[in-house]
């Protein structure tokens, strides 16, 4: 499971070096793709497949369901991080995310969210109201 907030820098190769704590999860391989709210999604390669897999079961005659899977797929890179547990963000993804030098990578149980370091400083403080407000009806009877 992928927990924490984690503050890393994109280098000027467009590499990011993995917070320590993702990286044997992630070894084998990961996808990076475009996320919602202008992140970018990243899956270890076995939880990928599990996604991708359900996307396969929804009804592309859905022009919702091809819309999400075009903006979703058509973005996703696989990777392998190197020695240096480092990974390349491809432009197009971090153009997507308006990623700048400083990053926010969030864990978010079965993926990572890769955020431009003041657009989840935005998004958390426009969201931390909302979070306090509906502990119930996201999730009944948890807390």
């Amino acid at each position: 499971m992928f927990l924490g907030t984690h503050s890393p820098k994109l280098d000027d190769k467009g590499r990011l070096i993995l917070p320590a704590k993702f990286r044997d999860k992630l070894a084998g391989g990961l996808v990076v793709t475009r996320g919602q709210e202008r992140c970018l999604y990243v899956f270890a390669m076995d939880e990928f497949s599990r996604v991708a897999e359900q996307l396969r079961s929804a009804p592309v005659t859905s022009r919702a369901v091809r819309d999400y899977l075009r903006v979703f797929l058509s973005g996703a890179s696989d990777e392998v991080p190197d020695k240096q547990g480092r990974v390349t963000i491809p432009t197009v993804l971090r153009e997507y995310a308006g990623l700048g030098r400083d990053l926010a990578v969030i864990g978010t149980g079965a993926r990572i969210e890769i955020w431009d370091a003041t657009a989840w400083e935005q998004y958390l403080a426009a969201s931390e109201q909302a979070f306090s407000e509906q502990a119930q009806e996201v999730v009944p009877g948890l807390l």
